[in-house]
C-alpha cells in the first residue's frame, strides 16, 4: 500500500529529527535531549496488526515478581536494579532502620479464581506450608472461651464481684458493730471537700452490712437529705424543729427507702434561721446533744453532717459528738483552713465537751495524676499519723452522678472505684472502732 508506506517513512523522519541531539532551533540554540521514564522514549510504534511490542527489559519484566517477594511498590526503587551489597546513601541494606525481607519471602493468602473451590465455613483453615529451609513451627490451638491458668479475672467479673460484696444481698454482718453508740461529727469549715458525700456513703456502707445508722443533716442546703432521697421541702418536720421547738428526734427521723437500717433527720431551708434564733436560747450549744440522747432507739452510728462554717450549728454538732471526722481535699486550700478548725475543736473540748477527739482523717478527691495530691497526702499523714485512714477517695464521676438520682454511689454504681473506696473506708472505720474500744 503506497500511501501507508509514505506516512510511515515521514513518521520515522520526524522522530529522527525530534530526538536527534544535533537538532537546533532557527536562532542557532541546540535542542536539549528529551528526558523521560526508562524506555518510554524508545517504545516501538504500533504495528499494523495493532499489537504493542514491549522491550525486553529485566526491570520491567521482573518488577512484579519483586513486589510479591519483597513487598516493594511499583513506584519505589527495585532491589533488582542494583547488585547485592551496593549501598544506598552510604548505608548498606542491613544498616538501615527498615525491616528486611524474610528468608523465603512473605506468605500470601491463596488467590481464588474461577474454578478454585473456596474453603467451607466452619472448617479450620490449613496452615500454609513453610518456606524451603525454614523449620515448621508447631501451631498451638487455644480456645477463646478457655482462660489461661495464670490469667486474671476479666474486669467485668471483678466489678460484679465488688458490687455483690458492697451491696451484701445476703445480709451478712461483715463490718463489726461497736459496743456503744458512736456519734461522729463530719466537719470542715471549707466547702466542697466532700463532707456530705462522705457522710452519705459511709452511712450507707455501714447500714448495708448490719449496722443501725442515723444521719443528722445539719446543713441548711439539705444535700445529705437529697443524697438519701429523703423529702426535705418546706413544711416537712426537720432538725430545726428539734433545735428550736424541742420536738423529739424520733418524730422527725425518716427511714431511708431501700435500706432498712438507715434513718435520716432531714434539713429544710428553715434551718438557715436557726443560727440567729439560737443566740438567745439557754444552753444553745447542747440542744442537739439532748435531742440525740433522748432518742428511744439506740444506733450503732450517728453521723452529723455539718455546714461549711464555724457557727452555732457546727458548735452544736461538736458538743453532741464524741469523735470528729475531717474530710480533707487533696489541695492546698483545704490545708490552709485546717489549723483554725483544729483550734475551734480544742476550744470546744476545753469548755464544752471534754470527750471530743479528732479520731479520723479521710483524704478525698485524690487525683493520682498530679504531684500536688501526693504532696498533700504526705503532709497530712506526717502531721496526723495513724488518724489518717489508709483508704483514699479518688476523683470519680460516679460519685458526682449519684446524688442526681437520689442515691449514694454505693447503690448507684457499687462496682465503681468510688464505691469501692468508700466501702474500704467504712470497713476501716468500723475495725478501728472495735480495736480501740469504740473510738477510732
Amino acid at each position: 500500500m503506497p500511501g501507508v508506506m509514505v506516512i510511515a517513512a515521514l513518521l520515522e523522519d520526524d522522530e529522527a529529527t525530534l530526538c536527534s541531539p544535533d537538532r537546533t532551533y532557527d536562532h542557532g540554540d541546540t535542542c536539549p535531549t528529551p528526558v523521560g521514564w526508562p524506555d518510554v522514549d524508545s517504545v516501538d510504534r504500533i504495528s499494523f496488526a495493532g499489537a504493542h511490542v514491549l522491550p525486553a527489559n529485566p526491570f520491567l519484566t521482573n518488577r512484579d515478581e519483586a513486589v510479591h517477594e519483597y513487598g516493594v511498590s511499583r513506584e519505589t526503587e527495585s532491589p533488582l536494579d542494583r547488585p547485592s551489597g551496593v549501598s544506598v546513601g552510604g548505608l548498606h541494606a542491613g544498616e538501615q532502620n527498615v525491616p528486611q525481607p524474610r528468608a523465603g519471602g512473605y506468605e500470601h493468602p491463596p488467590a481464588y479464581g474461577y474454578g478454585t473451590p473456596l474453603p467451607q465455613i466452619g472448617t479450620q483453615a490449613t496452615a500454609p506450608a513453610p518456606a524451603p529451609g525454614v523449620p515448621a513451627q508447631p501451631v498451638e490451638h487455644v480456645s477463646r472461651e478457655t482462660p489461661v491458668a495464670d490469667e486474671d479475672d476479666p474486669p467485668l467479673a471483678m466489678e460484679a464481684l465488688r458490687a455483690v460484696q458492697i451491696l451484701n444481698p445476703s445480709g451478712e454482718i461483715i463490718m463489726p458493730r461497736p459496743d456503744h453508740p458512736r456519734v461522729i461529727c463530719v466537719a470542715n469549715q471549707k466547702g466542697g471537700v466532700g463532707k456530705t458525700t462522705t457522710t452519705v456513703n459511709l452511712a450507707v456502707a455501714l447500714a448495708l452490712h448490719g449496722n443501725r445508722v442515723l444521719v443528722v443533716d445539719l446543713d441548711p442546703q439539705g444535700n445529705a437529705s437529697t443524697g438519701l432521697n429523703v423529702p426535705h421541702h418546706a413544711g416537712v418536720p426537720d432538725v430545726y424543729d428539734c433545735l428550736i421547738d424541742n420536738v423529739p428526734l424520733a418524730e422527725v427521723a425518716q427511714q431511708v427507702e431501700g435500706i432498712p437500717n438507715l434513718y435520716c433527720v432531714p434539713a429544710t431551708i428553715d434551718l438557715a434561721g436557726a443560727e440567729i434564733e439560737l443566740v438567745s436560747v439557754v444552753a444553745r450549744e447542747s440542744r442537739l446533744a439532748r435531742a440525740i440522747a433522748g432518742h428511744p432507739e439506740k444506733f450503732d452510728y450517728v453521723f452529723i453532717d455539718c455546714p461549711p462554717s464555724l457557727g452555732l450549728l457546727t458548735v452544736n454538732a461538736l458538743c453532741a459528738a464524741q469523735e470528729v471526722l475531717i474530710p480533707i481535699q487533696c489541695e492546698y486550700y483545704a490545708l490552709e483552713g485546717l489549723n483554725q478548725l483544729i483550734n475551734n475543736i480544742n476550744l470546744v473540748r476545753q469548755h464544752l465537751n471534754p470527750t471530743l477527739d479528732v479520731s479520723t482523717i479521710l483524704l478525698t478527691m485524690y487525683d493520682r495524676r498530679t504531684r500536688l495530691a501526693d504532696a498533700v497526702e504526705q503532709d497530712v499523714r506526717n502531721h496526723f499519723g495513724a488518724k489518717v485512714l489508709n483508704a483514699v477517695i479518688p476523683r470519680n464521676v460516679r460519685v458526682s452522678e449519684a446524688p442526681s438520682y437520689g442515691q449514694s454511689v454505693m447503690t448507684y454504681d457499687p462496682g465503681s472505684r468510688g464505691a469501692t473506696s468508700y466501702f474500704e473506708a467504712a470497713l476501716e472505720l468500723a475495725m478501728r472502732g472495735v480495736n480501740t474500744g469504740g473510738t477510732a
